[in-house]
């Protein structure tokens, strides 16, 4: 018997998307009834001059006489003649020849950025939508848990709820019987069980849900983004509910943008991108690809035309760039110190600017974030409160030798003015590694754990002699 589980070969989906075609401005509700009023005074200012036999005959054109409405020298009018707009449509693929195998017991990461086609992928897995193209073969009951609160009613309670999914999921009423007391501890709702599930919070909503598609053992569990909501308590115990669904034999899918959660539950990922399959394989290497995907990777990033650089009318981004050792790098040593280097165009009259930066590690988890009006900062800036003038400007941010660990990090800028308006916030626009070169290692030689490896002061002493 084969160990495969689920079989995808060549799946594609097609959704059919209309545009609306180009009009002179967007006609507003008040747009509309102003043309009425000055087609009725127009009305009104002719029907002045008409005889009374006049005024008696155009009552025969009233709405409800049964008769046409008035024709000009061009045809038949319309009060809404000028909402008519042309509409055409294109094909856009949503997921394109996508093909994979999955074996039984894997529990793999479908990973990608928002509109790769993960969500489209996974409702063609749960059956939700039919494929355009391709089949998809699966040997066992699916759970899925897309959304919050799938397949719930919000009239009916906590309990009723959790007999009604789990019939959904294709349970007899003995099969959930024998697990509800299991259910219902996991997701902490006790207190509120016979309560319609309308009025839950979201993360009371998410708890049930998940317990609900974790605990009726489907041969195959799938879960979007379920991380999303709750809290870290309640991520932990999902996380450890997957990976003993995962040791039970059981088949998981598992969506997140959550890499930290996904390289520790997962042995494997799959990548999409514009619908497509990109990497397929061991799960550092996918991930890996994926985090470093988008990012400049030279050390330096350049906007030569203003209007492409991120920021508004008030302020823009000019350049963003990585200095160690006195020049442009992407890789820097960790006995050397890292300079962020911010160059942006202010074009607001004494405008206070403030820079920020987020570094983020190699699993998208924030290992610091920092600005110079942050009165945390042992320096504060020389410019720090002071309304800056039209012109370009340099913000530089140094992170000290012998701080980071040997990895990979990337960088996040946002502009403030005022201290408390935010101007522009980008992604993780630029990248660096750092590299160890042994002066801390001594006679270790394994990787160094940590998000950071500062230099720490330690000393011993002897206290007293042992009898």
């Amino acid at each position: 018997m084969s160990d495969v589980i689920i079989s995808v070969e060549g799946l594609g989906k097609r959704y059919r998307i209309s545009h609306q075609g180009e009009r002179p401005r967007y006609t507003a509700l008040r747009d509309v009834i102003a043309e009425k009023a000055k087609r009725l005074f127009s009305r009104s200012q002719k029907s002045e001059v008409r005889s009374q036999t006049s005024d008696l005959t155009s009552g025969l054109y009233a709405p409800g006489a049964g008769s046409r409405p008035p024709t000009s020298a061009h045809g038949p009018t319309s009060d809404h003649s000028s909402l008519v707009t042309r509409h055409s449509s294109e094909d856009f693929w949503a997921l394109k020849d996508v093909s994979f195998e999955v074996k039984r017991g894997e529990v793999v990461g479908i990973i990608g950025r928002n509109g790769a086609g993960k969500s489209t992928l996974l409702k063609i897995l749960s059956r939700i939508t039919e494929p355009t193209t391709g089949r998809v073969h699966l040997r066992g009951r699916v759970a899925s848990l897309l959304e919050v609160g799938t397949g719930f009613h919000p009239e009916l309670t906590g309990r009723e709820n959790v007999f009604l999914n789990g019939a959904i999921l294709g349970m007899t009423r003995a099969e959930i019987k024998k697990k509800f007391d299991e259910i219902v501890a996991f997701a902490e709702v006790e207190k509120f069980l016979d309560t319609p599930v309308k009025r839950y919070s979201s993360g009371m909503y998410v708890r049930l849900a998940f317990a609900v598609a974790a605990h009726l053992e489907p041969e195959i569990l799938i879960v979007d983004e379920v991380l999303a909501v709750g809290d870290a308590e309640f991520q932990k115990k999902c996380l450890g509910k997957m990976s003993d669904v995962a040791k039970g034999g059981r088949t998981v899918l598992f969506v997140s943008h959550n890499m930290a959660a996904v390289n520790k539950l997962c042995l494997r990922a799959i990548m999409l991108n514009g619908g497509r399959v990109i990497r397929d394989g061991e799960i550092s290497q996918v991930v890996n690809h994926y985090l470093n995907s988008g990012l400049e990777k030279s050390g330096e990033l350049i906007w030569p035309q203003p209007e492409e650089a991120p920021g508004n009318e008030r302020v823009r981004l000019k350049a963003v760039r990585i200095i160690s050792e006195a020049k442009v790098t992407a890789d820097v040593m960790l006995d050397q110190d890292c300079h962020i280097e911010i160059d942006y165009v202010n074009y607001a009259t004494d405008l206070p600017l403030a820079v920020s930066i987020h570094l983020l590690d190699r699993m998208g988890v924030e290992v610091l974030a920092s600005a110079n009006f942050h009165s945390a900062n042992l320096i504060r800036d020389a410019w720090f409160g002071k309304g800056f003038p039209k012109g370009v400007f340099r913000t530089v941010c140094t992170i000290p030798a012998n701080f980071l660990n040997e990895g990979r990090y990337s960088i996040r800028v946002a502009l403030v003015s005022n201290i408390s308006t935010l101007e522009l916030l980008t992604g993780e626009i630029i990248g660096f590694n750092t590299h160890d070169t042994g002066e801390m290692r001594k006679e270790y030689t394994g990787y160094w754990l940590g998000v950071v490896k500062p230099k720490l002061a330690w000393q011993t002493e002897r206290l007293m002699d042992k009898n």
